[in-house]
């Protein structure tokens, strides 16, 4: 984060921690709003990687599991980045924005995936850029920020992935569940902000975060590199792999887990109650696996009402045939709720 964009955040109520924005003074009160429409959050957690020159769209193309060619500057895309053995290091949600596209994953990643990609250029015409302090993302969602985004964009984003552009209040991306993302650069963003939270409520990326999860959403973080392939975390079902595009990292593994029907794990939204919050990595277990992790927590937060919303990726045999319990056999039951998505 910016010292500039942190400074002005500070300045209008943000708790900061870890470099990132963790609430504007009443977590609960902000989780309420979350579930209950019109908020406004800088998703401090995300990071920008800019990607342009000549040879840009062959060489992510090349890179991910998605069809980077399909993507015009109208229509944004989820995909994920994998190792050789077709595990995720990285996913992402691209755009592109002028001559550049952006890839937005885990601030925490950002780094490491950077330096990465750069070793594959080559002589390729392509840079490279960490764009985060350069442009700032705000999540926005519910009714009311539909009602406060009308009075900056002529025209609103109609579905998920639709992109809106304007020269004067920056990029608006619309997401799954009446949300929106609103990329743009410092001033801007703090005009936005200084307009917007007059009519909406600010809160922390966690709020924005739990509402990721709520829509089924994973985000890769240091915990849970390597974990998964695609599937495990439901990636073709939000349209983050096209099976007919040509080769990339894990490309092979990755079509045989489809084709051959070999996928063991699936990911699954629950809920836990207790006052340990999970966190990304944590094990799951089951008495159909005699003690062993049956799954993994790929993402949790806070929930509204009491207790924590997770992401997590689950024997499917557990699924159907035991109680799921968090940290240890014996730990706290998960509730498997309903994605808003078919599995």
């Amino acid at each position: 984060m910016t010292s500039a964009w942190q400074d002005f955040l500070l300045e209008h109520g943000a708790s900061i921690e870890a470099a990132a924005v963790s609430s504007f003074g009443d977590a609960a009160a902000e989780l309420r709003a979350a579930r209950d429409g019109g908020i406004v959050a800088p998703l401090t957690h995300l990071g920008l990687i800019a990607c342009s020159g000549a040879d840009a769209q062959a060489f992510l193309h090349g890179q991910f599991s998605n069809d980077v060619k399909q993507l015009t500057p109208e229509h944004s895309e989820y995909t994920a980045y994998c190792s050789a053995k077709g595990r995720m290091l990285a996913n992402f949600l691209i755009w592109q924005e002028d001559r550049a596209y952006c890839l937005e994953l885990a601030r925490s990643l950002l780094p490491a995936v950077q330096k990465r990609l750069a070793m594959f250029v080559l002589r390729a015409k392509v840079k490279l850029v960490d764009a985060s302090e350069s442009r700032l993302i705000l999540g926005l969602a519910g009714s009311a920020a539909v009602g406060a985004l009308r009075e900056l964009f002529p025209a609103l984003p109609r579905e998920a992935h639709q992109i809106v552009h304007d020269p004067a209040n920056g990029t608006l991306i619309a997401l799954s569940g009446a949300r929106f993302q609103l990329v743009a650069e410092l001033e801007s963003a703090k005009r936005l902000w200084q307009r917007l939270a007059k009519a909406l409520t600010p809160v922390g990326s966690a709020c924005w975060q739990w509402l990721e999860i709520r829509n089924g959403i994973p985000l890769i973080t240091p915990a849970t590199q390597e974990q998964f392939v695609p599937q495990m975390a439901n990636m073709e079902l939000i349209g983050a792999v096209n099976f007919q595009k040509g080769c990339y990292p894990g490309q092979e593994i990755v079509a045989r887990t489809q084709y051959l029907g070999q996928l063991k794990r699936r990911m699954v939204l629950a809920h836990v109650a207790g006052e340990v919050m999970p966190q990304p990595g944590d094990g799951l277990f089951s008495n159909a696996l005699d003690g062993q992790a049956s799954g993994m927590v790929v993402n949790a937060q806070a929930a509204p009402d009491g207790g924590y919303d997770l992401l997590a990726v689950m024997q499917t045999a557990s699924l159907a045939m035991a109680t799921v319990h968090f940290k240890s056999a014996d730990g706290p039951t998960l509730s498997i709720q309903a994605l808003p998505y078919s599995v």
